[in-house]
């Protein structure tokens, strides 16, 4: 019989240790992406918008919650609701949870921070209404005078754009109702004006102007009630004395007007958005009689950080250039791809905006 010499054992102790350790670092992992997870269910109220959130399917988030709840033996949510209801155990799992993930998440973006100043990219969050055809236009513009900077640009929902430039994983941020915060400065961006949009088959489709008391027990379509645009709406409406029957909401603009397209009911949408469609004759707008009714769309970045000369430029060419306006000539999604990148996801979830559905994407 063959002895293990001390070399030998000294190694296999030491590919001993190492498989401990990766096991052991699978595991914290494991566990951070399954808080991280818990975290944007949670905070997002939806278990399909962390799906999209974190690249996975729904019924992995799902399973992820299900294994969080065994490993620590309670529940966290109260899912026989709908919707679900965090329980007292899931609300004190999730304040140590958020504090932690924003910790790493912070010190992650402080670390990418330092390269920032080298860095050849500008990272830019926006909502979908930003239209693809408007930031190709701004990239092109600003790609003739930057050649060798690289405009990255992601679509997503309002909070987390909010989320990706708090953390550092975006430079700027493009929304409506933009508002500064104690780590976020607002810059106004552009104003503009809504308008009562209806179907071409509509029997209001063709009135030239509308007062808001006109609206009162029709059918609408609306936005989730909890965008700000909808709440909005939803209080100008009120403060009028005017209630609708909203048969349907949605998250974004594009699936809003789909749905008003096939005469499911009317909507209150920013005028510049509806441009390719009252050019089709799909749909017509009204304005309205004695109110104007505004969506502000502003510029966020993180404050009391330097931005950087490039960061700065492109800031400054889009507040000065008026004559770039949403949806103001043919959609042509993609600049060329040194130009400007736009995600997968994006991409996946601009292909389902056709659809008249409930969504579950975002404005």
């Amino acid at each position: 019989m063959c002895r293990a010499t001390n070399g030998t054992t000294r190694n296999l102790w030491s590919d001993s240790f190492q498989k401990i350790n990766l096991i052991k670092l699978k595991e914290i992992d494991m566990k951070l992406r399954s808080m991280k997870v818990f975290c944007d269910v949670v905070t997002r109220r939806s278990f399909s918008r962390a799906a999209i959130d974190n690249q996975i399917t729904q019924s992995a988030t799902s399973q992820i919650i299900n294994q969080l709840e065994k490993r620590l033996g309670v529940k966290l949510l109260d899912r026989s609701k709908r919707p679900f209801v965090v329980t007292d155990e899931g609300r004190q799992y999730f304040e140590g949870c958020h504090r932690l993930v924003r910790q790493i998440e912070e010190l992650e973006s402080s670390i990418r921070h330092l390269s920032d100043a080298t860095e050849d990219t500008i990272r830019v969050a926006s909502i979908y209404s930003v239209g693809l055809s408007t930031m190709r236009q701004f990239v092109q513009k600003f790609r003739k005078c930057n050649p060798n900077i690289h405009v990255q640009l992601e679509y997503h929902h309002p909070q987390k754009v909010y989320e990706l430039v708090t953390t550092g994983h975006a430079h700027l941020g493009l929304l409506s109702y933009a508002e500064s915060t104690k780590s976020i400065a607002a810059i106004a961006w552009r104003a503009e004006p809504m308008v009562i949009v209806f179907s071409n088959e509509h029997p209001l489709a063709h009135q030239q102007e509308l007062s808001l008391q006109a609206l009162n027990g029709l059918e609408m379509v609306a936005f989730n009630r909890d965008l700000r645009i909808s709440q909005k709406i939803h209080s100008v409406l009120t403060d009028h004395e005017v209630h609708p029957n909203v048969v349907m909401e949605f998250d974004n603009i594009e699936t809003l007007k789909r749905a008003i397209e096939i005469n499911t009911g009317f909507s209150i949408l920013p005028k510049a958005h509806v441009h390719r469609e009252l050019t089709s004759g799909s749909l017509c707008t009204a304005d309205i009689i004695g109110h104007t009714l505004i969506r502000p769309v502003g510029i966020i970045h993180r404050d009391n950080i330097p931005l950087g000369t490039d960061i700065e430029n492109f800031i400054e060419m889009l507040i000065d250039d008026e004559n770039i306006l949403p949806e103001q000539h043919p959609t042509n999604h993609l600049a060329s791809a040194s130009a400007m990148e736009v995600t997968s996801q994006t991409l996946s979830n601009l292909s389902n905006s056709n659809s008249p559905l409930l969504a579950d994407r975002q404005e």
